[in-house]
């Protein structure tokens, strides 16, 4: 067993109300200048939608993730050395600017010089990549609140296998829901990977995925191997760019600006503690509905003796071990198990988290007849939701509809259960029972879902830079810009700070 650290995102989309505030400050923040005005590191997307960049899902078309070969063993989709060698100079599995939609700007002069007249002067779009006049078609959030979805819902890639005939996109019975996309940092990033050049690196001190803009050469390749399509080419400077999980912002102890700035307080961080000796027989189980619990199976409680000196001996500090015991990530994860990652069936082993939206259950029951007191009824209702479990199970569980419905019933009976007492009504503790839940891990997992203040939403421990830096001239850190080939085994830097790399297997190099 070897214990690295992760910092990790959950999202309760419950609570997210669609404002795209994450999507501004992150845009404002990261990728406010020439070159990446197409990109958005941070995006929300409505749900049934083909998405952003459009039906980046369809990894029949892309080539994204992991997928086991003949002898069970993993393999890029996007293929081998060899034949990604062959395709450096021709890839044809990327999205276009179309599929990510053409950046626009206004003539705004046109509103400051136009003469006076009895006509409104209009402001006018034009390219923001060829300052020519354009006409906006497209746009990242182009089927928000289901703008578009009537005329594109159906080229969402999550509904196949006739599921588009149950989701129907009548006002009647209709449905959404909001989904805030980021870098998932994974256990196992298939971007690393497909690097021809090594610039793409996974942090050894906290797991973040960085660019290493000096080593970058603009292959894309990592483009094409992400199968969540965040990571974007700055057409600039011919470099890699994507989400950096905000490092500096984490190396001192602060939250990531999208946490930060949510309006919905949907967002948790915190550390979790993983066994890096299992991250590939994790990513290698042969059925996909198995990656769930292979993932959770790796995450190791900080609170066993054993486990806690195992990662004081592989150099986690004490300070994060003591974040992981008090990790909101860690407890939605695998203490109530009512967090599921984004697309498992990629093999990425993604460490962006989701607690699937739940419907409104009384209604169910009221339109089947049920009693609401009955937990059988409440529970039966779960499967008849106005956001059907098929579609819930395509994007979290590689299709398992039992394991969402186990965290829908469990979120169901919280509900009950604390309606009850906010009613003074009598305890009826067979929901909890059924679901696997006491009655104060109950008011636990309700205080965090619903009423966390900030110290319990993000519990993130400022980095050692003992561990990341060191004196000019140690092993270790040297100056971003120069020009002095470095040892193996040397820290890399990725704009302009310094980490430790990890391979994909977890070793750090």
């Amino acid at each position: 067993m070897r214990v690295m650290a992760q910092m990790a995102m959950v999202m309760n989309l419950d609570k997210c109300i669609g404002c795209h505030t994450c999507s501004v400050t992150c845009k404002q923040t990261w990728t406010n200048r020439g070159g990446v005005e197409y990109a958005w590191f941070n995006n929300v997307e409505t749900k049934p939608g083909v998405g952003y960049p459009r039906r980046y899902e369809d990894q029949e078309r892309w080539k994204g993730g992991w997928v086991l070969d003949r002898k069970g063993r993993l393999a890029l989709r996007s293929g081998n050395r060899l034949k990604r060698l062959s395709s450096l100079f021709s890839n044809p599995d990327l999205p276009t600017i179309d599929d990510y939609a053409e950046p626009v700007t206004f003539d705004h002069d046109t509103l400051v010089t136009a003469p006076a007249g009895r006509d409104v002067p209009v402001a006018r779009p034009h390219s923001a990549l060829t300052g020519r006049p354009t006409a906006i078609t497209w746009g990242a959030n182009w089927e928000d609140g289901l703008g578009g979805t009537p005329e594109h819902g159906a080229g969402d890639p999550n509904l196949g296998g006739g599921l588009a005939e149950k989701v129907r996109f009548e006002f009647e019975r209709t449905f959404m829901f909001h989904l805030p996309r980021l870098c998932e940092h994974c256990l196992n990033p298939a971007c690393v990977a497909a690097c021809p050049s090594g610039a793409l690196y996974k942090r050894v001190e906290d797991g973040i995925v960085l660019v290493d803009q000096e080593r970058c050469r603009g292959w894309r390749m990592c483009v094409s191997a992400c199968p969540y399509k965040k990571v974007y080419v700055n057409h600039t400077t011919g470099k890699a760019e994507k989400c950096t999980f905000c490092f500096p912002r984490i190396e001192a102890g602060q939250p990531t600006v999208c946490s930060e700035t949510c309006v919905g307080r949907l967002r948790y961080l915190g550390v979790v503690l993983y066994d890096a000796d299992r991250v590939g027989e994790a990513a290698a189980v042969p059925g996909e509905t198995d990656l769930l619990d292979a993932q959770r199976d790796l995450f190791l409680d900080p609170r066993d003796p054993q486990v806690a000196a195992a990662a004081r001996a592989d150099g986690v500090p004490e300070d994060w071990i003591d974040a992981a015991r008090r990790s909101p990530v860690r407890a939605l994860i695998s203490e109530y198990r009512v967090a599921l990652p984004l697309h498992p069936e990629y093999r990425t082993l993604p460490m962006v988290w989701y607690v699937p939206p739940l419907s409104p259950v009384l209604d169910a029951v009221g339109a089947a007849g049920g009693s609401a007191d009955d937990p059988d009824h409440v529970f039966a209702a779960v499967t008849r939701l106005r956001i059907p479990l098929e579609y819930l199970a395509s994007l979290f569980t590689a299709g398992d509809t039992d394991a969402v419905a186990g965290v829908l019933m469990k979120l169901t009976a919280l509900r009950g259960h604390m309606r009850a007492l906010a009613l003074g009504d009598p305890d009826d503790r067979g929901p909890l029972e059924a679901v696997g839940l006491t009655p104060e891990q109950a008011v636990d997992l309700h205080r965090l879902l619903a009423v966390a203040k900030y110290a319990d939403r993000f519990v993130v421990p400022a980095a050692h830079r003992e561990e990341a830096a060191g004196p000019p001239g140690a092993t270790g850190l040297r100056c971003p810009v120069d020009t002095h080939e470095r040892r193996p085994g040397e820290r890399r830097v990725a704009l302009g700070m310094p980490g430790r790399r990890r391979r994909t297997d977890g070793s750090a190099r």
